[in-house]
């Protein structure tokens, strides 16, 4: 071992001692442009839609279809629809997707997936008249309807996310001493987390289109707009149901969006 090197005075020099890298700032989940371009775009949207709407002449049939806040009470039930039915699909489609990948109930997922399956492939417009007919009119066929067409992506992608898991993280984790369930919700669920938000979204935006058909089963919703638009030959009462709806779903999209960024695990994230 050479010795250490003497200064012109007779001193050791002292060697610097290696510092530790600095940590990489993290880059923020969401950046402006994600949170700005589409509310603008939308406000942009709506006011054309209320300048239009400002100076059109409207015949007494329109005036009549959308003044006594009728506009203001089909948005708000479109929004209760929405809300509602992707409250009952995520109740119902995450947990049977994580019982249907626990090995005692995994042979039962060929069925599940093929009762999805035709709720989803069955037209919405057809389920719903079958629902009338069973129930009665009313938003409760409705609702059941539109819960029946969004299970399919909730659920197909809860089962995706859970049996993608690397199965040495499973085994690691029971290695150390956690219980069936502590693996379940501290290592599969988190890691599953991107492709089940993934499917989420999905539902939301499709629950969004479905509940235009409400109005058929006497759920009210943007429908109404739509359909009285279309049967009274009123071009802006169909224009203002259809933007509404439109426009809906692009914020319902967005804020899906945003969540699926803020509730993605950190660990998860390239570079992290």
């Amino acid at each position: 071992m050479s010795a250490p090197e003497l200064l012109p005075d007779g001193t050791d020099e002292e060697q610097p001692e290696p510092s530790a890298p600095a940590p990489a700032p993290r880059r923020p989940r969401i950046g402006w442009r994600k949170l700005t371009f589409l509310p603008a775009a939308l406000v942009l949207l709506l006011l054309a839609t209320w300048l239009w709407f400002d100076q059109a002449d409207l015949d007494p049939i329109s005036e009549n279809a959308l003044s006594n806040g009728q506009v203001t009470k089909a948005l708000w039930q479109h929004v209760q629809l929405t809300v509602i039915s992707t409250f009952f699909v995520l109740i119902i489609a995450i947990p049977l997707g994580i019982l249907l990948t626990r090995p005692t109930f995994r042979k039962a997922t060929p069925v599940a997936m093929a009762l999805a399956n035709i709720g989803q492939a069955t037209p919405a417009i057809g389920l719903l008249a079958l629902l009338v007919i069973w129930l009665g009119i009313g938003r409760r066929a409705a609702l059941i309807g539109i819960i029946a067409y969004a299970v399919l992506p909730v659920l197909s992608n809860t089962i995706a996310g859970l049996d993608a898991n690397d199965p040495t993280l499973l085994e690691a984790a029971r290695g150390i001493g956690m219980s069936p369930l502590g693996v379940l919700l501290r290592v599969e669920l988190p890691l599953a987390v991107p492709l089940i938000l993934a499917g989420v979204r999905t539902a939301l935006v499709l629950n969004v289109g479905t509940a235009t058909l409400a109005t058929f089963g006497g759920g009210g919703g943007l429908g109404v707009l739509i359909t009285t638009g279309i049967t009274t030959q009123r071009m802006p009462v169909l224009v203002l149901g259809s933007i509404l709806t439109v426009a809906l779903a692009l914020l319902v999209d967005w804020l899906a969006s945003l969540a699926e960024l803020l509730l993605r695990p950190r660990g998860l994230e390239a570079g992290s």
